[in-house]
């Protein structure tokens, strides 16, 4: 076993590192380029729309079956047959939300269409993403991982063949993006309920009305506190384009789009760290070790991306995007210093939600939403897209600052004192060492190599990354 979540753990990264960051520098972005600001921004404010009411698609069924099956495996077989029909019954009731909603917000004939293939698209994903939660319940981290990125390698090959080949006899549009996502989407849950299926060893499609709502009545905890948080971490985007116009979203998003990059490295510990701080807790055994490792690990990766991103903002924006550069730069810069919040909150978020403490989750997701939601209105119609990265900011830090002092009370653990203060320290270092390489005046790709890498290497001295200690702490967690 601990081979085997070691060789897990190293998959999972190489796999998300390989195909992601192509999918995103390769494809994502030459299509913002190809369709232009506004055309994207329309795609974006639509993408975040159907986001935020994702969660009538799934009402906190994939958290609840991840941490259920993680705590009872024998718990696959059952949740597979009696969950899926309530997840094609929740599909049908958030297309009917979704296009509602995009009717009473006089969407036209354009938006609305891109509205109908996004929702589609949300439910397919929605859909893989409960599937592997089956799977990463069962600590099947390998087959979990190439699941996690069937679909982006999938739409490389749809999407590539579009972009660069003669395939398509007219311009390539938004909305050829989208279909290309939707076929994509299709192949990968097909794959991945047979997976499923293989596990799990028999499934029996029906449903059960009387076992949904008690089903629903236990992930309905979940189901709020996932809503609230894409409410406070997608409406700006909402916002900006009803107050602002879909050019200055998608100005914001071409540098929120290299923010989502960043993020991918907390996320990737947090789909594992789910079940994994789950089965701990269910065994009484002590969170204070893997939770401080985890922290530093996200910390420390989190920070030597913002710190050189932020010094090389100009040249990276004008590097990957044709327009408008000079826009998305400060608002980038802006953003990126998030990161570090975002990593903070899939560590101590993470080990909350395991523990099951979601009402103390939940209270903190609304006042996040409320802050985003006030800090937005009063900073969008004076700054644009820069005000609403300043309200994602303000609201990612308020709420990272309260998950951890609640973890810290609510799991009766905390880190000491000369921690932070070696935390402290190894930030202002990291900052000083990448300022330093930017008045030595080099090429801004190796002044990002060299400013990375030294804030990595700093980690080692102040006792922030610990390799060998991250690996015997891990091992011993499957012994």
């Amino acid at each position: 076993m601990q081979k085997k979540f070691v060789s897990s753990l190293l998959l999972l990264l190489l796999l998300n590192v390989l195909v992601k960051p192509l999918w995103i520098f390769g494809i994502d972005l030459t299509v913002q380029n190809r369709v232009g600001a506004e055309a994207y921004g329309l795609y974006a404010a639509i993408f975040s729309f159907t986001m935020i009411f994702n969660i009538v698609l799934d009402l906190g069924l994939t958290h609840f079956n991840n941490r259920s099956i993680a705590q009872n495996t024998d718990q696959v077989s059952k949740n597979f047959s009696r969950l899926t029909g309530l997840k094609l019954l929740l599909g049908f009731l958030y297309l009917l939300i979704a296009f509602g909603l995009g009717y009473f917000l006089n969407y036209t004939s354009i938006a609305f269409g891109l509205l109908l293939v996004l929702a589609i698209n949300q439910f397919l994903a929605s859909f893989i993403l409960f599937l592997r939660s089956h799977l990463a319940g069962l600590h099947l981290f390998k087959s979990d991982s190439l699941l996690s990125v069937l679909d982006k390698l999938l739409m490389i090959v749809a999407c590539g063949l579009l972009l660069f080949t003669e395939i398509l006899s007219t311009d390539f549009t938004i909305m050829h993006f989208a279909l290309a996502q939707m076929g994509s989407y299709v192949l990968a849950a097909v794959i991945g309920f047979s997976m499923v299926l293989r596990k799990a060893g028999a499934f029996s499609f029906h449903f059960q009305i009387k076992d949904y709502a008690q089903n629903l009545k236990d992930s309905l905890p979940y189901a709020v506190l996932i809503l609230l948080m894409a409410l406070y971490t997608r409406v700006d985007s909402v916002m900006l384009q009803q107050i602002s116009g879909a050019f200055e979203n998608g100005v914001y998003f071409q540098a929120f789009r290299l923010l989502d990059v960043v993020n991918q490295l907390g996320y990737l510990f947090a789909v594992l760290l789910l079940p994994i701080f789950s089965g701990m807790f269910s065994r009484k055994e002590d969170v204070k070790g893997l939770t401080r490792l985890s922290f530093s690990l996200i910390y420390t990766g989190a920070l030597a991306i913002a710190v050189a991103s932020w010094f090389s903002a100009d040249e990276i924006m004008g590097a990957l995007y044709n327009e408008y550069s000079e826009l998305s730069t400060p608002v980038f810069r802006i953003l990126i210093i998030s990161s570090l919040a975002f990593g903070s909150t899939y560590v101590f978020g993470t080990l909350l939600t395991a523990r099951g403490n979601l009402r103390a989750l939940n209270t903190v997701a609304l006042s996040g939403f409320v802050l985003n939601i006030i800090l937005n209105f009063i900073l969008i119609p004076v700054y644009g897209a820069q005000g609403a990265a300043i309200a994602t900011v303000f609201t990612q830090f308020a709420t990272a600052i309260v998950q951890v002092w609640l973890s810290f009370r609510l799991a009766r653990m905390s880190f000491l004192p000369k921690y932070w203060v070696k935390l402290a320290l190894y930030t202002s270092v990291s900052i000083l060492l990448s300022y330093g390489l930017v008045i030595i005046d080099i090429n801004w790709m190796l002044y990002l190599l060299f400013s990375g890498a030294g804030t990595l290497l700093l980690a080692i001295p102040f006792k922030m990354l610990n390799l060998p200690a991250a690996i015997d702490l891990v091992r011993n967690r499957f012994k």
